[in-house]
């Protein structure tokens, strides 16, 4: 069984993309501008063409992780609809416009006991979704996040 998720446990690093894809492709992009090399008109062509390469292998590295997290984000959404309805019988759509994304996710992880709560103080506090994770004294895992 997996350990007892938490405020100070909850963020997930993959090491093949966090220490492996991503520094590579940073240091082949880092590298290439170092060796950019614009003495001549074949070596601007040459250098042009390494930078826009070494550039598409960074996008090429960090843009499925950017559209994963959106999804996720999008069902996160999703499911504190549903959630909200089921305590209380009522669309969430009022205090979702009151609520930025990130305030959303971060109230994902209380439990049904303090959610609603917690909702309304962030609100009328505006915390920041930081502030929410730490207020959590319920949390409710989540080891599917992207």
């Amino acid at each position: 069984m997996s350990k007892t998720q938490n405020f100070e446990n909850h963020a997930k690093l993959y090491p093949f993309h966090h220490f492996i894809i991503m520094p590579m492709a940073l240091i082949y992009l880092g590298w290439t501008v170092v060796r950019t090399d614009f003495s001549s008109s074949s070596s601007i062509s040459d250098s042009i063409y390494q930078l826009l390469l070494a550039f598409l292998i960074f996008l090429i590295s960090y843009l499925p992780r950017i559209y994963a997290i959106k999804n996720q984000n999008r069902i996160i959404r999703l499911e504190m609809r549903q959630r909200y309805f089921y305590l209380t019988g009522t669309p969430f759509y009022e205090k979702e416009i009151q609520l930025t994304s990130s305030q959303i996710i971060a109230l994902r992880f209380a439990g049904d006991d303090e959610i609603l709560d917690l909702m309304d103080k962030a609100i009328k506090e505006n915390t920041a979704p930081k502030g929410i994770k730490k207020s959590i004294k319920n949390w409710t895992a989540d080891h599917h996040r992207v």
